[in-house]
């Protein structure tokens, strides 16, 4: 199961932690863990690229499947809105495929 926590904060969100696989097929088949590990992976750069928001990663390993990010500030409009977009599209792949591969947290 791929555990997604989203904190929120007072002026956007305090962090991002994606860990786990989906085990929904065999590595190099599973569409559930190359769909959420797009939308975060393309969020993160998306926020360090596109946007002023400061973010740290703080553990990445891709053989357990972990990313954490921390934003030290909250995230600005546009990084509030990029991570909003990637809520949604995590959304849309538990709706396809059942919450028994992905459990999504706002907290």
């Amino acid at each position: 199961m791929i555990d997604i926590t989203v904190m929120d904060g007072d002026k956007g969100y305090k962090s991002l932690k994606c860990a786990g696989h989906a085990d929904y097929d065999e590595y190099g088949k599973d569409v559930v863990c190359s769909a959420v590990s797009m939308l975060v992976i393309n969020t993160v750069n998306g926020i360090e690229k596109l946007t002023d928001t400061v973010l740290k990663v703080t553990n990445s390993n891709s053989k357990d499947g972990m990313l954490e990010v921390v934003f030290p500030n909250e995230t600005g409009k546009d990084a509030t809105l990029l991570i909003d977009s990637m809520i949604l599209g995590i959304k849309n792949v538990i709706k396809q495929y059942g919450d028994g591969f992905v459990s999504l947290k706002i907290v």
